[in-house]
């Protein structure tokens, strides 16, 4: 495979080399690999439409990583992954899943106003329930007016924002910019207002992929 995949743009790019030896000395032979299939679904979707390239690279990692909370994991209430260290260790939770959706997406060339990564409040045991946890899903806007279609860790059905009545939003963000609820414009820096979205971009560039 070339040092930076071919035919994946503009939005982010891998140095293919530099990930694969950091996965094989950090993880092994084993994990390489699964790397190595995430390196070639990424190529291979380069030119299929853009729904397509959602479909697969969620599909991809329902059936890659299993959940994993980052107490179990990191030993830390909360840690925001790369996707090195999520293929890695072939574990993760719903900051993980998502982080690594959202990078394969923008490695595809989709548009980062056309994803975001989305906080809400996840009801839990039913419609009728007064449980909510906190929980990030992937939210991807075919257009700017359109209703997001939303990918998540706890199921591997995509579906629209208006059929997850379970999902109640509280503020989204991309590399770009960062939404509350209810706002339709960017209401601040998400790199200046998310210290783990900083560190997060940051060791991803460290690990060869760069924005």
């Amino acid at each position: 495979m070339p040092l930076l995949m071919s035919g994946i743009h503009a939005g982010a790019t891998m140095d293919s080399g530099l990930f694969q030896t950091l996965m094989r000395n950090q993880y092994g032979t084993q994990r390489l690999l699964v790397a190595q299939r995430w390196q070639q679904l990424l190529a291979g979707l380069s030119a299929q439409p853009e729904t397509r390239k959602v479909q697969l690279v969620n599909q991809f990692f329902a059936t890659q990583v299993r959940y994993r909370t980052d107490q179990l994991l990191y030993k830390q209430q909360d840690y925001w992954a790369t996707p090195l260290e999520t293929l890695g260790q072939g574990l993760g939770d719903c900051e993980d899943y998502a982080i690594a959706k959202y990078a394969s997406l923008r490695m595809l060339g989709i548009a980062d106003n056309k994803l975001r990564l989305i906080y809400v409040k996840a009801q839990i045991g039913g419609p009728r329930s007064q449980e909510f946890q906190a929980h990030m899903v992937l939210g991807y806007y075919p257009t700017p007016s359109s209703q997001p279609i939303i990918l998540d860790s706890l199921t591997s059905a995509i579906l629209p924002a208006a059929k997850r009545t379970d999902l109640y939003p509280v503020f989204s963000f991309n590399s770009e910019g960062l939404w509350t609820a209810t706002s339709t414009h960017s209401v601040a820096d998400p790199r200046a207002r998310l210290s783990r979205w900083h560190s997060v971009l940051k060791k991803m560039e460290q690990q060869g992929v760069r924005w």
